[in-house]
């Protein structure tokens, strides 16, 4: 992924997925392999095709805020999700090219929580009493991308880090990682023979040694068989918490998108068939098992 124009959103996305690919091993790993077997030519051959960020649901923060930077760029906001296990919302957002990524934003429901991690969440985030983005100059994607990468709040103590992973491990990994980019994705079909099914695809990945993600199985199916989705575990990495402690935490990962050409037109060419003709959105279901891909369960797994 890299855009080299200089709007807003090129700005964003570029430093995003600077750091992003800095701080996950995997990225490079697998874009090293696909080089090397001649699969893509460089890093931009690779399609994305979503990425996904995680907020919380209080004042002045979560969904209502974030989406603000996404829609100034011409996003268009889509389809609502919900997940009653795991007390999210989310939705997506449709670019405004094809050449760029959608964008998925979920949100802790934090007031379904147990009275003890609501304290501790909004101890860190109470302080904040206006939305961040409305002091944004929007159309400045360096303080944008800036921004994305600025902590909003004080860094957790390690054990309040623990209470919270015990009950939500998406509230412990928000608390820490803030809205550093969750996961990026490739887009299987747009890959050459060989590589663009999930079957051939993840058969590739673990020949290089990559570790999947096996909640609801290694490839996740929607109900109309035409979106399928796997992803890598995520790595853990030593962090600093503010009692001077340090503990392995979830990080970052990888996921991986196979979206089928709609039945209405099935009769078209491999050459002719574009994005609008593929399945669009998301599956709840799908989605549901992905977010576990930075759960202790998947990671210490087998």
């Amino acid at each position: 992924m890299h855009f080299d124009e200089k709007k807003p959103i090129d700005i964003v996305l570029n430093d995003l997925f600077e750091h992003y690919r800095e701080n996950v091993s995997d990225v490079d790993k697998i874009t090293q392999s696909l080089l090397e077997r001649g699969v893509a030519q460089s890093q931009s051959d690779i399609v994305n095709d979503h990425i996904a960020f995680r907020t919380l649901g209080v004042p002045h923060l979560g969904i209502k805020s974030f989406e603000k930077i996404f829609l100034s760029f011409g996003y268009k906001k889509m389809d609502y999700y919900y997940f009653e296990g795991k007390k999210l919302d989310a939705y997506w957002y449709a670019p405004p090219a094809d050449n760029y990524p959608r964008i998925f934003v979920s949100e802790l429901r934090v007031s379904e929580l147990s009275q003890d991690s609501q304290d501790i969440i909004y101890k860190y985030t109470s302080s904040i009493n206006s939305d961040p983005v409305d002091a944004l100059d929007l159309r400045n994607g360096q303080e944008v991308a800036d921004f994305l990468q600025r902590p909003l709040w004080d860094l957790p103590t390690s054990t309040e880090y623990e209470i919270l992973l015990k009950e939500s491990e998406y509230a412990a990994w928000v608390i820490y990682n803030r809205y550093y980019l969750n996961h990026y994705t490739i887009s299987i079909h747009e890959l050459k023979d060989g590589y663009n099914t999930l079957e051939e695809f993840n058969t590739f990945l673990e020949s290089i040694g990559i570790k999947l993600n096996t909640s609801g199985g290694k490839i996740k199916t929607s109900e109309d068989n035409l979106l399928r989705q796997s992803s890598t575990v995520s790595a853990l990495y030593d962090a600093k918490f503010a009692d001077g402690k340090t503990l392995e935490i979830a990080g970052s990962y990888v996921e991986f998108a196979e979206r089928s050409v709609l039945p209405q037109f099935k009769h078209l060419s491999k050459e002719n068939i574009k994005r609008s003709h593929r399945r669009d959105g998301f599956e709840t279901n799908n989605a549901d098992k992905i977010f576990e891909s930075t759960y202790t369960s998947q990671i210490k797994g087998s």
